[in-house]
C-alpha cells in the first residue's frame, strides 16, 4: 500500500533515515500508536503525526492494525522523499487565505499571505495583533492567525505544521459556523469538516508532489 510518514532529520528511535528503496524491517511485537512501522494513506492524516518537515511517499506492506487515520505494518519503504519546510508554510498560508474573506484582514496581511515576501512578515504580524482585541474569538482569526504567523514567524518545521492543521480546523469550523447553531449542527459539523479534509488534503498533495 502507498502511504505517506513524515520524519525530522531522523527515525523516531535515532535511526538513520533509510535510503530511498531500502525496506525498513520491524521484528518483534507490533501494535498501532506503540511498536512498528506507521503511515498514513492521506497525507493530510499524517501530517498530524509528523515529527518534522521530511514528506516521504512510502510503500508499505504486512500492515497488522488499522486505525482512520493511521496504520502499522512491518515494513515500509521510501519512494521518494522532499524537504516540506517551505512546502507547509506555503500551505498554512494558503488555508489561511481560504477564509480571510471572514475577516477585515489588514492590507499588508492578505499581501503577506498571498505572496509569502518576508520582508512583509513583521508588519503583517503587527497589524494582526493590532486587531486581536476585535476578532479574537472569531475562527477565522484563529485560523489567520494560527496559519499565518505561527508558521511563517519562525519558518519551523513544528509551527508549520500545527498551523496548518489548526488552520483547517478552524476553516472546516468557520464553513459550518452557520449551520452548527441549527438543528442538525452535528450533522452540518461533520460535512463540513469532511469538506474541508479533502480539499485541504487534495491542496497539500499537490504542493508536495509539485517540489518534488
Amino acid at each position: 500500500m502507498k502511504a505517506w510518514h513524515f520524519t525530522a532529520d531522523k527515525l523516531r528511535d535515532g535511526r538513520p533515515i533509510p535510503p530511498v528503496g531500502e525496506v525498513l524491517r520491524h521484528d518483534g511485537p507490533v501494535e498501532i500508536c506503540a511498536t512498528g512501522l506507521h503511515a498514513s494513506e492521506r497525507i493530510f492524516d499524517a501530517l498530524t503525526y509528523a515529527p518534522g518537515h521530511v514528506i516521504h511517499r512510502v510503500e508499505c506492506g504486512d500492515i497488522v492494525q488499522a486505525q482512520d487515520d493511521k496504520f502499522v505494518c512491518r515494513e515500509r519503504t521510501i519512494l521518494w522523499s522532499v524537504d516540506g519546510e517551505d512546502v507547509l508554510c506555503a500551505f498554512a498560508r494558503r488555508v489561511a487565505l481560504d477564509v480571510i474573506h471572514l475577516w477585515d484582514a489588514p492590507d499588508v496581511v492578505r499581501k503577506y499571505l498571498e505572496t509569502g515576501d518576508e520582508k512583509l512578515r513583521d508588519a503583517a504580524w503587527d497589524a494582526a495583533r493590532a486587531t486581536a482585541s476585535a476578532a479574537a474569538w472569531a475562527p477565522a482569526w484563529a485560523a489567520a492567525w494560527d496559519a499565518a504567523w505561527d508558521a511563517a514567524r519562525d519558518a519551523a518545521r513544528a509551527a508549520a505544521w500545527a498551523a496548518a492543521w489548526d488552520a483547517a480546523w478552524d476553516a472546516a469550523r468557520a464553513a459550518a459556523w452557520d449551520a452548527a447553531r441549527a438543528a442538525a449542527r452535528d450533522a452540518a459539523w461533520d460535512a463540513a469538516k469532511d469538506a474541508a479534509w479533502d480539499k485541504y488534503n487534495t491542496w497539500l498533495t499537490e504542493m508536495v508532489e509539485a517540489a518534488r
